[in-house]
């Protein structure tokens, strides 16, 4: 971590309060971003603690609104936590956090996904994961109360989502015949018999409490879960705004969507052309599975792939196009140990003893995987993507209060300069393999293909004609619709629709983050003419830390 160039500012000082009280309310976020002392702790997601977190909420804000900035980096440091902290503030009072219950991001996962954060290295180490594992029947009693408050108060998710995440949390727990996640997680560690103890006597009871959990749900939240998926253009709106950072115009973004989706087609079937004469998109993409060079066998192997991937990267860009300080140099690829996860980022703790980490989850029973299509992704994930905004903005104290650095967090920023990083290498000259660039293109067509689907669902629009096999948004027009656009195994793309009808909003931030991205560098371009330097624009831009959409795009104006 840098160090801070400056005494602390009286928002400074907020900020950082503000992240051990978050820390210590939340303590799975505790756990992501490295903030020790809650490491055994589960977050109360009954109605009193959502009503404590949302008072946490409101009086953070107030203070922040009582703050007179002291220099430029507060008025920045400002603009962001009024419009982030706000933006989670009006999703509790819409009842919208209390109701969480989907297939990808919500309380229940969390439940599993914060074991693969914990060090599990020594005897103390696992004491602490028997201690959380002994607690978290606990905690899902009470994420069960706050579910059923909320469906009382009219906010329950989706009969669908329900149904799904029932079934996760049975496929957790587990069988006599087919042992869950927690009793195999558990089953690794080499340690004392007290400790073997505590461990197992954990496992056994977290297995009970989820299926406990997935029988309550069912029958307490499916009686009045809607049977239909889309949310609505009022819910929709306030989701979007919190993923985005900025209101945006989801009948303009619908169109838009729809465009760039035609564009990313068309530059996709001139690359495949290259690929495989004569065979189309189609013909391309099997030439390129069937070609071994581009094939990486067993999950060690595709780790190494993974690893070395990251490093090349990271070796090539260093010092050329981006200024990486030594200690964001270090970022680990890694497998995760459940399917149906997708492919997502970890950043680094405060002190960086915990490195940024890139996790693939692979389908149940599958160990192989394709180079040409994750090639992009790895740059997604690790550099000039996630690992580099994210890492370089914890180290940045010198520059960025604590909040910022730890808890401060915008979809539509970080996914929109990942998907911006895919295309920049492109520009870099990272992508000219033709099978490559055709894996870029194929990411981007389903990001693209999000933007339609998710909010043309939600919002119940009517689809152009010839578009997809149906003049509106059902479930089966929205897979068959997935089966056009995106070229994955078919359980995958059913999990990517869950994914899209559970988390409303967030798919599209995606595609507006990096169209935001794109806009503001072309205005840059056209301020500076020949005298616009790339490469300290993107530092500039990264240091101001994570930002809504709105906020950002106001900020790189100045730039």
């Amino acid at each position: 971590m840098s160090e801070p160039t400056r005494p602390p500012s009286d928002l400074d000082q907020l900020a950082d309060r503000f992240v051990d009280e978050y820390a210590a309310d939340q303590p799975t976020v505790a756990t992501y971003i490295g903030v020790p002392g809650h490491d055994d702790e589960w977050p109360d997601l009954t109605p009193d603690g959502h009503a404590a977190t949302a008072e946490l909420l409101r009086r953070t804000v107030a203070a922040v609104e009582r703050t007179d900035p002291a220099e430029r980096r507060d008025d920045v440091a400002r603009s962001a936590m009024l419009e982030r902290l706000g933006a989670e503030l009006a999703l509790h009072e819409a009842g919208l956090t209390s109701s969480s219950l989907n297939t990808i991001a919500s309380p229940l996962q969390d439940f599993r996904s914060t074991f693969d954060l914990m060090p599990a290295e020594t005897d103390e180490d696992w004491a602490t994961i028997a201690r959380r594992l002994t607690a978290l029947p606990a905690a899902l009693a009470g994420y069960r109360q706050g579910l059923r408050a909320a469906a009382d108060a009219g906010h329950v998710s989706a009969a669908r989502q329900v149904r799904l995440a029932a079934g996760i949390a049975r496929r957790w727990a587990g069988t006599p015949e087919k042992p869950g996640f927690y009793a195999q997680f558990v089953g690794r560690a080499e340690v004392g018999n007290g400790v073997r103890a505590d461990l197992d006597r954990g496992a056994e009871a977290t297995a009970r409490a989820l299926v406990e959990f997935a029988d309550a749900v069912e029958r307490e939240l499916l009686p009045g879960a809607p049977e239909r998926d889309g949310v609505g253009r009022e819910r929709y709106a306030l989701e979007s705004r919190y993923h985005a950072g900025i209101d945006l115009d989801l009948d303009e973004t619908y169109a838009w969507g729809w465009d760039e989706l035609a564009r990313i087609v068309a530059e996709k079937e001139t690359v495949a052309e290259r690929i495989a004469p004569g065979q189309g998109i189609a013909g391309a993409m099997a030439a390129l599975d069937a070609d071994p060079a581009r094939q990486v066998r067993g999950r060690e192997a595709l780790q190494e792939w993974l690893q070395g991937t990251a490093d090349r990267a990271m070796a090539a860009l260093d010092g050329v196009h981006f200024d990486i300080p030594a200690p964001i140099k270090r970022i680990e690829g890694r497998l995760t140990p459940t399917s149906g996860e997708g492919v997502y980022y970890t950043g680094p703790t405060e002190d960086f003893s915990r490195p940024g980490r890139m996790w693939w989850s692979l389908p149940e029973g599958v160990s192989d995987m394709t180079t040409w299509r994750e090639t992009t992704t790895v740059f997604h994930e690790g550099v000039p993507g996630h690992h580099l905004q994210i890492a370089q903005t914890v180290y940045n104290a010198a520059l960025l209060n604590r909040w910022q650095r730890l808890l401060c967090w915008c979809s539509g920023h970080g996914e929109g300069w990942a998907l911006y990083a895919e295309r920049l290498m492109g520009e870099l000259g990272h992508l000219e393999d033709p099978g490559d660039r055709l894996g870029m293109l194929d990411a981007q067509e389903l990001r693209a293909a999000r933007v339609v689907l998710d909010i043309g669902v939600h919002l119940d629009l009517p689809i152009p004609a010839g578009r997809a096999a149906g003049d509106r948004w059902t479930y089966d027009v929205a897979l068959d619709f997935l089966r056009s656009h995106v070229n994955m195994e078919d359980a995958m793309r059913v999990d990517e629709l869950h994914r899209y009808l559970g988390w409303p909003g967030q798919a599209p931030v995606y595609k507006v983050g990096e169209r935001v991205w794109l806009t503001c560098r072309e205005e840059a371009q056209r301020r500076g003419g020949d005298e616009f330097d790339l490469k300290a624009w993107h530092r500039t831009a990264l240091d101001l830390g994570p930002l809504g959409l709105a906020p950002l795009a106001a900020e790189l104006a100045r730039m």
